[in-house]
């Protein structure tokens, strides 16, 4: 990031190609914003942690759901 090194020396230097470089510098750079968030939880992972929480409770309803036709036949 501070650029003291051009991409084609820090690619042979490291054996990766210079697109692969460019590639993660962008990428940084897209999300530099959350990466040194202290104790905040970035937009994905809240959305993450969502979905976490709808698939358990869908998962309970379906046990629930396939139990109950066997509690009835007993």
């Amino acid at each position: 990031m501070k650029e003291q090194q051009t991409v084609k020396e820090l690619a042979q230097k490291f054996e990766i190609t210079p697109q692969q470089i460019n590639t993660w510098k962008r990428d940084f750079l897209k999300e530099a914003d959350t990466v040194f968030s202290k104790g905040e939880k970035s937009k994905k992972s809240e959305e993450e942690e969502k979905k976490d929480q709808l698939l358990k409770v869908i998962g309970e309803l379906k046990v629930e759901n396939d139990f109950l036709p066997a509690v009835r036949q007993v």
